[in-house]
């Protein structure tokens, strides 16, 4: 597939992973949507890319919002080529101590989010006969661990929705879908993790722990959405070298 002129739209675009993205895809050639609530931060990014892009206002969680981002990049470009779903949360909790509201929270937005953006996507795709949809899950989907019992949920659904979609989506109407499955990630999401006991457990301020670059999650979407037409990459998981 060739990349440059395709129309992207990235969620969660304004940090992170999402932000990697978004400008590997635009210093590819790609015209680039960047979606997410951090309206200030995207304008940042913007002045940053080498190809047309535009910014939507969109908070996953809510069906509205996602509806009219889709409606606002469809008007200016025409088309959605490649949806990258990178939006998300991870307030790691030990269940005993029951974080009720961020346990919903992460449903709402890794799980649902995605689910809206899709919804969205798919009659843009579905007319062209063609398309690509990158889900940003995570190695904590397969591999289950203390305190990550719902975020682990929530990425372990999307990888088994990716499959899913797989196999209604490419046979009839050419849609490849990769789940990309990322292990620790130099990232702010830690931020997110308000359980008091879980934080004095861990070491999350540990400056030699192995951690990947955004950049490397990027090189990994850039890798599947460049292959060929009749390849499709499933599933990436990447890890940082040192971690088991």
């Amino acid at each position: 597939m060739q990349v440059k002129d395709k129309v992207a739209l990235v969620t969660g675009a304004s940090s992170g992973i999402g932000r990697a993205i978004a400008k590997k895809l635009s210093e590819a050639g790609c015209r680039v949507a960047l979606a997410s609530r951090s309206v200030d931060k995207m304008r940042q990014l913007q002045e940053e890319l080498s190809n047309e892009s535009m910014v939507v206002e969109m908070d996953v969680r809510n069906s509205e919002s996602v509806t009219e981002a889709f409606r606002d990049v469809w008007d200016k470009f025409g088309q959605i080529d490649i949806l990258v779903n990178s939006a998300g949360v991870m307030p790691l909790t030990y269940l005993k101590n029951r974080h009720l509201e961020e346990w919903l929270e992460t449903i709402e937005v890794n799980v649902k989010g995605t689910l809206r953006c899709i919804s969205e996507v798919l009659p843009a795709m579905k007319t062209q006969k063609n398309g690509h949809i990158i889900n940003i899950a995570s190695v904590d989907g397969k591999e289950v661990f203390e305190g990550g019992a719902v975020y682990g949920a929530s990425k372990a659904a999307v990888i088994a929705l990716s499959r899913a979609m797989r196999m209604e989506l490419s046979p009839e109407f050419n849609i490849r879908v990769t789940a990309i499955e990322p292990g620790t990630v130099a990232t702010n999401l830690r931020d997110d993790i308000t359980d008091k006991e879980l934080l004095d457990d861990k070491d999350y301020d540990d400056e030699d722990e192995p951690k990947l670059d955004p950049i490397n999650i990027a090189d990994a979407v850039m890798y599947a959405i460049t292959q060929p037409d009749k390849v499709n990459v499933n599933e990436i998981l990447i890890k940082p070298t040192g971690k088991a």
